[in-house]
């Protein structure tokens, strides 16, 4: 009988991450956070500062997919927690719980999902710099290792923005801090410029940014294809994020219940 209700419940988790993906191929907005910016800040980044950075785009391309693949991730996993409100306001999640699911299904569905749109995110990054003249230097697992980290880091970072969902009432307030909140991250970290190149008192700080720790990590990877210790470091702290922010996201969500 447990084996039955687990698989119904498993089945009803991903009934609704297939809707949440649904939602950002019909959504504008959504999609464009998933699919659109990985491709358009590739081609800016690469075309307007490749030659400025690296000498030419080609030799600035190593240095700039795994800064875009982070960025792009982030990006993706920030919409979990204005998709989330979008639907609160909305009163579909009230709708929800009239039907014969667990409670915890439509969380579930939306951070299952979210795991489906940041590959798909990452996927397109990688994809556009391949097609700017990007060859990866190590083999698929390596490829794919580097792809599953930065998901990963994602994942763990979807949690955060679902419990910023959860409390903070307004969808658009969400979404601008989001954007603010990563950009800032990611222009004061080491992905797209060699963290050498910043004044002094700004290297400490870029130095101890976790996105510029995720990326160097990321760029070992792609690089050499070997999993460091660092590498290593990255994929803990995102368990860490995982097992601190995954029972208060739900413990909110039933309290809201």
């Amino acid at each position: 009988m447990q084996v039955t209700i687990r698989k119904h419940v498993m089945g009803d988790i991903l009934t609704m991450a297939h809707r949440n993906l649904l939602k950002t191929i019909h959504n504008p907005d959504n999609l464009s956070d998933v699919v659109f910016q990985p491709v358009i800040f590739t081609l800016l980044f690469g075309y307007l500062f490749g030659g400025v950075i690296a000498g030419s785009v080609h030799a600035y391309l190593p240095i700039l997919v795994s800064g875009i693949l982070v960025q792009s991730i982030l990006n993706a996993a920030s919409g979990s927690g204005q998709q989330l409100r979008e639907d609160i306001n909305a009163g579909v999640f009230d709708r929800f719980k009239t039907l014969p699911i667990a409670p915890i299904v439509p969380l579930a569905g939306q951070l299952v999902g979210d795991i489906f749109r940041l590959l798909l995110s990452g996927a397109m990054a990688l994809a556009t710099a391949v097609v700017m003249g990007w060859r990866p230097t190590v083999g698929p697992m390596a490829l794919l290792a580097a792809l599953g980290l930065a998901v990963f880091i994602g994942w763990a970072t979807s949690w955060i923005f679902a419990l910023v969902g959860l409390l903070v009432k307004n969808a658009a307030l969400i979404g601008s801090l989001s954007m603010i909140i990563i950009l800032v991250l990611t222009f004061l970290s080491n992905a797209f410029i060699p963290t050498k190149t910043l004044p002094k008192l700004l290297q400490p700080v870029v130095n101890a940014n976790p996105v510029s720790l995720t990326i160097t990590a990321i760029r070992t990877v792609l690089r050499t294809g070997q999993w460091t210790s660092a590498t290593t470091l990255v994929g803990v702290s995102g368990i860490i994020m995982i097992l601190i922010f995954m029972p208060l996201t739900v413990l909110v969500y039933q309290r809201r219940g």
